[in-house]
């Protein structure tokens, strides 16, 4: 129950209306009796400079922050963790002693979504397919223990991401642009980090004939099975959608702001039976 003691936690993008963080993360809230609410905010760019210091007056304890500010954002926060410094793109923040200190849970995220389904995720050839704040995270994650190779439309873009990563990580990261045909036979893992699939009319990346014996993942989760998942199920390729990675980022936001680990069963059935409907 909703009471004057309810703490606030949010969710800041644009668009949001489509977001199923809300759904998860108060099911997690109502399994482990927490008295919380999760809220999404649709946020102008022009807008966005006043979000910090109005949650700060408001006692809001954090948010997570979605597409297109998860490196906007970074300039009106006062700390980064490591890992969000390393990446430099924020997916959390939490809000402590009137300080707001920027967090990246994407990354561990895709790879606990990918260990669920295949176990370690070591020695690889990872393909990851966009440039932006989601694939950041994930290319800095996975690029630690596997050879990536990140491809996007602008290839300028997947070359300064590239070259960023090497040198902080001090690990060699390749890059494409959207024709991979001449790298993709050496691919063991392909994923999709941009929005493509969203929309009923979008065209793969790939088509089924580039994705035999692959492992495909799609972080796109609405809907569930995109242009590039049929792709790979027609290849009998192992096909991986976007729920795992938005369940397992959410359950390491959820102990960012609580210090409780959530019960992933419970944000999962609740997600599944929002997009059954």
């Amino acid at each position: 129950m909703i009471n004057a003691s309810t703490k606030l936690i949010g969710l800041i993008g644009n668009p949001v209306k489509h977001s199923l963080s809300p759904i998860m993360h108060n099911a997690a809230f109502k399994d482990k009796n927490l008295n919380y609410v999760y809220l999404a905010f649709e946020v102008d760019k022009d807008r966005l400079k006043y979000v910090i210091d109005g949650a700060k007056a408001l006692g809001i304890v954090g948010f997570n922050v979605t597409i297109p500010y998860k490196v906007d954002i970074i300039k009106y926060l006062d700390e980064l963790n490591e890992e969000a410094k390393l990446i430099n793109a924020v997916n959390t923040i939490k809000i402590v002693d009137d300080k707001a200190i920027g967090y990246n849970t994407d990354g561990i995220g895709a790879r606990r979504a990918l260990e669920e389904k295949i176990g370690k995720v070591e020695n690889y050839n990872i393909l990851i397919f966009g440039a932006g704040g989601a694939a950041r995270a994930v290319a800095f994650e996975l690029a630690k223990n596997n050879n990536v190779v990140i491809a996007n439309r602008t290839v300028e873009k997947a070359k300064s991401l590239a070259e960023e990563i090497s040198k902080k990580l001090n690990r060699r990261v390749e890059y494409s642009g959207l024709n991979v045909d001449d790298i993709i036979e050496d691919i063991d893992i392909v994923i999709n980090a941009t929005s493509v699939g969203m929309k009923k009319d979008d065209k793969p990346l790939l088509t089924s004939d580039k994705l035999k014996n692959k492992i495909v993942m799609d972080l796109v989760y609405s809907p569930l099975e995109t242009v590039l998942l049929k792709e790979a199920k027609k290849a009998n390729a192992l096909a991986i959608d976007g729920l795992g990675m938005l369940i397992y980022q959410g359950a390491e936001a959820f102990k960012i702001w609580t210090g409780i680990e959530p019960n992933i069963d419970v944000t999962r059935k609740a997600i599944l039976e929002v997009l059954k409907k």
